[in-house]
């Protein structure tokens, strides 16, 4: 059985995971959930939160003292994982805590800068940890067929990539869209660092070959779309990924966790967890 903790629980996408883990099989436990101190969350039984019930999870502040207990009821640090969908900051505090204790987390979180990228590479080199800007099914297969897509196709074809999430998303473009355009770069052989176009504005003349554009769409409650567009002469290709609810994010998630238990450290993605990538 995977032992559970999810941080974040009290947002949208944490009482998803709690939801989802309610429904899964048995061989999952939510024994742990864990928020911000300042949230009115705190002290409450995550089912209710979420809205299933009373399930007996006291909703925390500290991720710690959370994961101290779950290890004294059960010494194996093998069956227990972190399901981290918060903010960059907390992520790797919570990352770094996994590491102190020796238990292994996924994080679904986005808009981690090269310095955060970092501190997550140097902690896998201790834990299994697993890192995904988009956990659904879909997206790791669109990401693979825009890779094939890029080599076919080649230098003759402008790549644009645009993506829509709703109002309150704070980072942009979303982590979804930056590895559409790594991975583009990447089978292009451009550097993402130079070829990215993040925005345009004004007389800025004709579009460069080497550039990757990513644009950026924010309105009402919409989960969240891609589509990356390669234009040649005479016809354009679109690969288009929309998703409806966060139930698909939250059943990667799962997958995920169970992908990651037993695992040596290292750094992990979807990729690996669906076999689309090597292990």
């Amino acid at each position: 059985m995977i032992r559970t903790i999810v941080t974040g629980v009290a947002g949208r996408m944490g009482q998803t995971l709690v939801r989802a883990l309610h429904e899964a099989p048995l061989d999952f436990k939510l024994c742990g959930a864990t928020e911000q101190l300042s949230s009115p969350a705190v002290g409450q039984d995550v089912g209710v939160v979420a809205g299933i019930g009373p399930c007996r999870v006291p909703i925390r502040a500290a991720l710690r003292e959370t994961l101290d207990d779950a290890l004294a009821a059960n010494g194996d640090r093998a069956d227990i994982i972190v399901i981290d969908f918060s903010h960059p900051e907390a992520s790797i505090a919570h990352a770094r805590i996994c590491a102190e204790r020796g238990v292994g987390i996924v994080i679904g979180t986005t808009g981690f800068d090269r310095e955060a990228t970092c501190a997550l590479d140097t902690i896998a080199k201790s834990i299994p940890l697993l890192v995904a800007p988009n956990m659904s099914v879909g997206v790791v297969l669109l990401q693979n067929l825009v890779r094939e897509a890029a080599r076919v196709l080649g230098q003759d074809y402008d790549v644009e990539i645009l993506e829509m999430h709703h109002r309150h998303k704070k980072d942009a473009p979303s982590g979804t869209a930056l590895r559409l355009g790594t991975i583009a770069a990447e089978a292009l052989g451009r550097d993402p660092a130079t070829s990215f176009r993040r925005s345009r504005e004004g007389n800025i003349g004709a579009r460069s070959d080497e550039e990757i554009g990513l644009q950026t769409l924010r309105g009402g409650d919409c989960v969240g779309e891609h589509t990356v567009f390669f234009v040649g002469q005479g016809e354009r290709i679109e690969l288009t990924h929309r998703a409806f609810s966060r139930a698909q994010f939250a059943q990667g998630a799962l997958r995920a966790a169970k992908f990651l238990a037993g695992k040596p450290a290292g750094l992990y993605d979807m990729g690996q967890v669906l076999r689309m990538t090597p292990q």
